[in-house]
């Protein structure tokens, strides 16, 4: 999200919608990528990813209270593409967990 935010404010001059529909997409490789010893972490960790891209994106040039100013703002404005995101990641996480799980159950009553 780091990279997408700098090049969202490079090509798009920190474009917030731009950022947020890049996001639904990282969002759901993410879920589609990780280890399945690891989805349980999968929506945890979209919305820090979110975060942390912002800080790109967010206004604020000059000094530290303006940026974290504009942070807050940029998270409660796009707070739709935030929770959007999330449950993207967060609906694949479960539906790989389950059919995770539906395998280790067939494979106990094959071995049985």
């Amino acid at each position: 999200m780091l990279v997408i935010g700098c090049l969202d404010q490079l090509v798009f001059g920190s474009s917030l919608t731009v950022y947020g529909v890049l996001f639904l997409p990282v969002c759901a490789l993410t879920a589609l990528w990780v280890r399945p010893g690891d989805l349980v972490a999968a929506p945890v960790v979209v919305p820090i990813a979110f975060a942390a891209g912002l800080l790109t994106v967010a206004d604020g040039d000059s000094g530290l209270g303006e940026l974290t100013v504009g942070l807050v703002t940029a998270l409660a404005t796009q707070a739709g593409w935030l929770y959007g995101g999330t449950l993207v990641a967060g609906v694949i996480a479960t539906v790989r967990r389950v059919r995770v799980m539906r395998r280790r159950v067939a494979q106990r009553r094959r071995m049985a």
